[in-house]
């Protein structure tokens, strides 16, 4: 019984080994992290212009309606 134990240990820590040198991952973790950190620049550009954004559009629609009226 206890040789069957170290040789699954012994299985156990070559596919360990090698699940530590498979790359292959790497890049979609890359990719992943990229991601993440254009999503924070979008949120955190959106939240400084989206006020902005909206205070021209009401006061282009404040004239628009400006003009309607005259």
């Amino acid at each position: 019984m206890t040789m069957s134990l170290v040789k699954w240990n012994r299985r156990e820590a070559q596919n360990r080994d090698s699940l530590m040198k498979d790359r292959r991952g790497l890049s979609t973790v890359e990719y992943v992290i990229v991601l993440a950190l254009i999503a924070v620049a979008a949120i955190g550009s959106w939240r400084s212009f989206g006020g902005k954004v909206v205070d021209e559009v009401k006061r282009g629609i404040d004239a628009v309606d400006g003009l309607k009226e005259k």
